[in-house]
């Protein structure tokens, strides 16, 4: 696919009129939106802040890439503005951006889009490009730059694959940034360009969005006399272990490519000793240092990786046994009059493995994202251990962390096994034995008082007076609410499952119904209180919905990214009032996900609907009060 596929006259902005970042990057949005390439103007606006929140796309040379892989987007395109005067836009050097390219993929992109757009960030690492783009004096000039320099795949790859001037070693280099769109290709270009200037051979790995190439083999990492790894995102780092490894972030690929290679070139880089797997590179001395969130953070990292891999099985097993309720609450039953074949099988699919297995994949994941891919199994087993001793959730934590920091201590223990013999750690040494000590720990340690605190949390919830169950449905229903889908969110939404595993289906109830209450309440006002919001929210308010019907929470996010001071307010009160409601009411909700689609399988299904609407239109109302009517043009 050509560069110019995307980029196209309609989204080409010769004259950027802003001279802040923010303001840039709105003009630019609306130069996408206005081309028809954006279904979600703000929540395309929202992931190209966050990216930049990471670190400023404006690169240097009076170049500024902001870049997103979103939902938001309709088709793959590029935006191309110019400014003469140049814009602030916090670049690596200083220096202001003339040239900013907007680089809009979608959450689905093909290879051919990412290849594509790939392509154009090495191409701006050329000066003589950059000049031509600046003297430019039409729409059809850009347009005609571009395709002079654009490569044909086919012409790409020769050029790729095409050996440097030998002379000083040939090293190694892998590149990856957060989206795998823009700076992991300028880095990698940059590298190349600079080690042909000195006379360097080099390979360099790119870790893109549309996955890896030009993958390091085993062969060329024995032989590297030393290997750079600029990245800002997970790579395979054990690879690496005993060779010398220059960690960097991937804007130093860009930024300082000569200092890279020479100090590669002279081994100055420290030996890679290993730490348990897959690593994102740390600044050096030369870098800022990143925030560092100490033990808190690394366990919510952990935890988060458990939680997100753990979802998939919990919707679609919880949908597949709500669908068999269809058929009678005990249709699954062969005993009971309701019986029905398709529903059995329904449940004993998601039910029986589906949902019977999200112990397990939570603790194998974090057990993962602790000490990467040689703690999976321990983790897995440790998290089935706690399963098949009814010690639920939490004992599914604990296993997850236990056999991480496990295998973690084994790669410490069998440091002294030679390289030669590495092959035999990660498919016999740390199996063996990560699941003998995790399995041993479960069974003889943990498993029997987690499983009686369990159940003591179970008896206790069933003992909660009507007070008190409805002060846990206003706590629970409100966390749904603040952070629409981050920590707090997660968090009482793994409480809710939980207490499903656990036999309790109270509380679960509180927290479906706070977690549909943001998009429906945005959805009725902008309904009922047209003159508050713009033509394109009531539009959005329309999709919220079908997304608040379905529990997805996050439908609600652009409208509290937009207006967060009211917004968030009115919808924590309003899932908090659904949430006391259902307790109030006693409802009960055995299925983990579906919405109102699932209300039919609650105890008291008009209830249930009753309390989800009455938080909705408090909501709804509240937003109706505090937000001021608007002008549009």
């Amino acid at each position: 696919m050509k560069i110019t596929e995307l980029l196209t006259k309609h989204t080409i902005k010769l004259n950027i009129e802003s001279k802040e970042k923010e303001n840039v990057i709105d003009e630019m949005v609306t130069v996408l939106d206005k081309a028809g390439k954006l279904n979600d103007r703000q929540a395309y606006k929202e992931a190209i802040l966050n990216r930049e929140s990471q670190s400023s796309t404006g690169i240097g040379e009076g170049i500024a890439i902001p870049h997103a892989k979103t939902a938001s987007v309709i088709n793959p395109a590029i935006a191309f503005g110019r400014s003469k005067d140049g814009v602030d836009y916090e670049s690596l050097d200083g220096q202001p951006a003339h040239l900013v390219f907007m680089i809009a993929a979608t959450e689905g992109a093909n290879n051919t889009h990412l290849e594509a757009l790939s392509r154009l960030s090495t191409l701006l690492m050329r000066e003589e490009i950059r000049k031509q783009l600046l003297e430019a004096e039409s729409e059809d000039a850009i347009i005609d730059i571009i395709n002079q320099h654009d490569k044909d795949d086919d012409e790409e790859e020769e050029e790729e694959t095409a050996p440097a001037p030998a002379g000083k070693g040939k090293i190694l280099a892998v590149t990856a940034c957060p989206t795998g769109i823009a700076h992991t290709f300028m880095a990698a270009d940059a590298l190349k360009e600079k080690a042909k200037e000195l006379g360097v051979e080099i390979k360099v790995e790119t870790n893109g969005s549309s996955g890896i190439k030009h993958k390091l083999t085993a062969q060329e990492i024995e032989d590297a006399p030393a290997i750079i790894v600029a990245a800002d995102k997970q790579v395979e780092m054990e690879r690496f272990k005993g060779k010398r490894v220059l960690q960097v972030p991937v804007t130093a690929g860009i930024r300082r490519p000569q200092e890279l290679i020479e100090k590669a070139v002279n081994q100055d880089a420290p030996i890679y000793q290993g730490s348990g797997g897959g690593s994102s590179a740390q600044s050096d001395e030369n870098e800022p240092k990143a925030k560092s969130g100490g033990i808190g953070n690394a366990f919510y990292k952990h935890l988060m990786s458990g939680v997100s891999n753990m979802l998939p099985f919990v919707v679609g097993g919880g949908i597949l046994v709500a669908i068999s309720f269809f058929w009678g609450i005990h249709s699954s039953d062969p005993n009971d009059p309701s019986y029905n074949t398709f529903a059995a099988a329904l449940n004993f699919i998601g039910g029986d493995n589906a949902l019977k297995l999200i112990v397990a994949v939570l603790a194998g994941f974090i057990a993962m994202s602790i000490a990467d891919r040689p703690g999976f199994a321990p983790g897995m087993v440790g998290g089935f251990m706690a399963t098949q001793a009814n010690a639920g959730f939490l004992g599914g934590l604990i296993a997850g962390f236990l056999a991480g920091y496990v295998v973690i201590l084994l790669k410490k223990v069998f440091v002294f096994i030679p390289q030669s013999l590495d092959g035999l750690k990660p498919v016999l040494i740390y199996p063996l034995f990560g699941i003998f000590i995790t399995g041993v720990l479960m069974q003889f340690v943990i498993n029997t008082p987690v499983a009686a605190f369990m159940n003591f949390l179970t008896d206790w919830l069933q003992s909660l007076g009507t007070g008190n169950l409805v002060l846990m449905g206003i706590i629970l229903g409100g966390m749904m609410a603040i952070d629409m889908g981050g920590p707090l969110n997660k968090a009482a939404f793994t409480f809710g499952i939980a207490m499903i595993d656990a036999g309790n289906y109270a509380p679960h109830a509180a927290i479906m119904a706070g977690g549909m209450v943001p998009p429906l309440g945005i959805a009725l006002a902008t309904t009922i209180f047209r003159n508050k919001f713009s033509q394109r929210d009531r539009e959005a308010g329309i999709t919220c919905y079908f997304m608040g019907a379905a529990f997805v929470t996050e439908g609600a996010i652009p409208f509290a990214a937009a207006d967060p001071l009211r917004v968030i307010p009115a919808a924590v009160v309003g899932a908090a009032v659904a949430g006391g409601l259902t307790e109030f009411f006693r409802v009960t909700l055995p299925a983990p996900h579906g919405g109102i689609f699932v209300a039919f399988i609650t105890n008291h299904p008009l209830l249930y609907l009753l309390s989800i609407v009455i938080g909705a239109v408090i909501m709804a109302m509240i937003l109706g009060i505090v937000k001021k009517p608007i002008t549009e043009k």
